[in-house]
Parts: structure tokens; sequence; C-alpha cells
């Protein structure tokens, strides 16, 4: 019983470990300062669009944002501070 109790410690730290950033933070909640943010538009604008049309931020939920950027950030070489910025810019977008 011991054992398997360590190992599904150790499993559910490592699974929480492995967790991207932008997936960990609540949706539709910002963690970023005002510039943070200003500079998540500048490299959602400039890293982004090097590749595909801009998407329309409003056309997303948080959460839907958050698989997006998921996928996109390795793409475009994002760390994980300038990842949390364009999903704060994001969704800091109002309709």
């Amino acid at each position: 019983m011991k054992k398997l109790i360590a190992v599904a410690s150790f499993t559910s730290i490592l699974w929480a470990s492995c967790t991207p950033k932008a997936a960990t933070a609540t949706a539709g909640s910002s963690t970023s300062t005002a510039e943070q943010i200003a500079e998540g538009k500048t490299i959602f604008e400039n890293s982004c669009a090097k590749c595909h049309k801009l998407p329309d931020p409003t056309s997303h939920n948080p959460v839907q944002w958050v698989g997006i950027m998921n996928s996109m950030a390795p793409k475009a070489k994002l760390n994980d501070d300038q990842h949390q910025w364009v999903y704060d810019y994001i969704i800091s977008v109002k309709k």
C-alpha cells in the first residue's frame, strides 16, 4: 500500500510540474502588469503575423485560448513569460 501511495504521489507531482504556465492560470484572469500586457500585444502582432493572419482575440473564449496558445507558443519560440504576456493580452481584449 505504501508503494502505491508513493507512486501516486510521484505521478501527481510529475504531472503538475509539466503543466504549461498558461494552463495553470485561471482562464480569463490576467497575472501580468499593464506593461507586460503591452509587450504581449507587440509579441502577438510581430511573432504571430510572421506565419499567418492574426486571429481576432475575441473569436475564442479564454479556455479555448489556453489550448491555442499551448500549441502555438512553441512554434513562435516564446519563453514562458512571453507566452503568459501574449495570453494575458489576448484575454484583455474586449468585444
